[in-house]
């Protein structure tokens, strides 16, 4: 679910977008103003929540981004299985399976709790608490 909608010049850094279906958050952004007639141009560099590609484009002021919801949750890992934790969320004790991201291996015992992400429908480990 989007929650609301923004134009290219209302970007800041630090602005989660969707590009392409996925969420992006901005890293770099110019701001350039044209001549007489022109229009504004914005060009940002993102970065994605769930692969960490990089993104760069140019685009109109007026263009229209929609800004997407993030749900950020606790729940304790119940067990670790390779590189997939079992976690019970600490709010409705729903069960997830989820992959361990490369920065938390070693970090994360049985037992410990963790910050994790809903971001339109995908989950994601973001850091032990």
């Amino acid at each position: 679910m989007v929650s609301k909608v923004i134009e290219a010049t209302e970007m800041r850094v630090g602005t989660y977008i969707i590009i392409d279906g996925g969420a992006y958050q901005v890293k770099k952004m110019d701001i350039s103003k044209t001549g007489k007639h022109g229009h504004a141009k914005v060009r940002y560099e993102a970065v994605s929540v769930m692969t960490g590609k990089k993104k760069v484009q140019v685009v109109p002021g007026h263009d229209k981004f929609e800004v997407p919801m993030i749900n950020k949750r606790q729940a304790q890992v119940l067990s670790i299985s390779g590189d997939h934790l079992n976690l019970m969320d600490s709010e409705n004790f729903e069960n997830l399976d989820l992959q361990i991201p490369e920065d938390l291996k070693g970090q994360i015992n049985d037992g410990s709790s963790v910050e994790y992400w809903d971001v339109e429908g995908e989950k994601l480990i973001k850091k032990v608490i």
